[in-house]
């Protein structure tokens, strides 16, 4: 699966109904570390794209209700979601290998 784009209109039905876990990037474009984070988001989503998990990205400018329930007050903000659940917060730059092994503990 392509990495998703998540909004405040979309994100109960794509992140917290969803039946396996989710990763949200929050962003925003005006952002120089989330400008590192987002290739390296697409990637783990091209990688991960054949197994059980939905990636994507918040951006906290177009989705600040969203934004402002999970408490994100610095971006680049990474967020494991299972079964609408917070089970993983990440402040600052990670790599790909660090968000790879963190999904793969959960699946």
């Amino acid at each position: 699966m392509a990495k998703l784009n998540f909004t405040d209109q979309n994100f109960e039905s794509e992140v917290l109904k969803s039946e396996v876990p989710v990763l949200v990037d929050f962003f925003a474009i005006w952002c120089g570390p989330c400008k590192m984070q987002g290739p390296i988001v697409s990637e783990l989503a091209e990688e991960m794209k054949d197994q059980k998990v939905k990636i994507g990205e918040l951006d906290v400018d177009q989705a600040p209700q969203t934004a402002e329930k999970y408490e994100v007050m610095s971006i680049p903000t990474l967020i494991i979601f299972n079964k609408g659940e917070v089970v993983e917060k990440m402040v600052g730059m990670r790599s790909k290998e660090d968000l790879k092994e963190k999904l793969e503990k959960i699946l």
